[in-house]
């Protein structure tokens, strides 16, 4: 039986404490039942914080761990859920998980967590991921660490890391297929009634606009852009419209947004088309046009690339979820 510690800090989100705890300790014990077997538990599980004292969650909730730091057994994989970003791990805590990691303790984290991982240094020039809406930010606190918010799990071997909130469900379900076997991941998926198909965000990730970098002639095009998307455009286009030579515009966009002219247009439309395909009523052919593309057969590999999902299988996935909240 493995033990398993999940580290608890405040504003720390209840949800994502409580999933992978469950599904932890479902493993093993929630099939067989169904199946009139003996239960037989995989994992033990505790939670704990630094000192022990309770922490209170995200939304106001008091949480008593099971013990602190101090007390904890010798575990085996030790999971970070999410909490503030801006939150700063006690010297002692992050003493605590380098030494762990040092005897070869496996450490995971999810969402905002992984920036608490971080903190460790563990992840230097190592592969990870976190929550895409604040892939800008880690990439410009941690530069040292190969970030990939396309990828929902990324696995060093003895390092762990998930994409959202709800990822840690789907970091617990892989762990108990590397730990255990993927039978037994399957079976705990069943259930617990959870896909166990997840591998991306990109299906998820919203195109965050950059507006704060202070070069206004790049604002400029990033409005009218905004308002003229639909139209052929060209990047020649768009440097005549700044002022601009060809290469002074290209460089000067791309360290303003951090994408290239042609890229973010591309972006713009496809976010735009996701827009549509989400209300659903409106072919591909139709949502190819409307967005500034002639051919849907290119508009869909292009589409494909970015959100991980054909145009037809994004629109069967949230289109139905959109008119159920009508």
């Amino acid at each position: 039986m493995r033990n398993i510690t999940i580290l608890l800090h405040d504003n720390v989100m209840l949800s994502s404490l409580a999933l992978p705890l469950d599904i932890f300790n479902a493993a093993g014990v929630f099939w067989n039942m169904l199946n009139e077997k003996e239960p037989t538990p995989f994992f033990k599980v505790k939670t704990v914080t630094f000192d022990g004292n309770p922490v209170r969650t995200y939304f106001g909730t008091d949480v008593k761990p099971d013990m602190s730091i101090h007390e904890a057994e010798e575990s085996g994989t030790i999971i970070i859920p999410p909490s503030d970003a801006d939150l700063t791990l006690a010297p002692e805590t992050i003493s605590w998980l380098i030494e762990s990691h040092q005897k070869g303790v496996h450490i995971a984290s999810f969402c905002l967590g992984t920036f608490l991982l971080a903190q460790t240094g563990l992840l230097k020039n190592k592969h990870a991921t976190t929550h895409w809406g604040y892939a800008d930010r880690f990439r410009q606190q941690y530069p040292n660490i190969k970030l990939d918010t396309d990828q929902l799990i990324t696995d060093e071997g003895d390092l762990f890391t998930a994409g959202g909130a709800n990822a840690g469900g789907d970091l617990a379900l892989y762990l108990i297929a590397k730990y255990v076997e993927k039978e037994a991941a399957f079976q705990t998926a069943k259930v617990m009634v959870m896909d166990m198909d997840r591998s991306s965000q990109a299906p998820y990730l919203m195109f965050r606009i950059e507006k704060i970098h202070g070069d206004k002639e790049v604002l400029k095009i990033q409005n009218w852009l905004e308002k003229n998307f639909r139209n052929p455009i060209s990047v020649d286009l768009l440097a005549d419209k700044a002022a601009m030579t060809r290469r002074t515009f290209e460089r000067r966009f791309k360290n303003a947004t951090g994408y290239s002219p042609l890229r973010y247009i591309q972006r713009i439309r496809i976010e735009h088309a996701k827009q549509l395909l989400e209300k659903g009523g409106t072919t591909f052919d139709e949502i190819t046009y409307t967005v500034g593309y002639e051919d849907s057969s290119t508009f869909g590999k292009i589409f494909k690339l970015a959100t991980g999902l054909s145009p037809n299988s994004y629109k069967k996935r949230y289109s139905y979820a959109f008119r159920a909240l009508q």
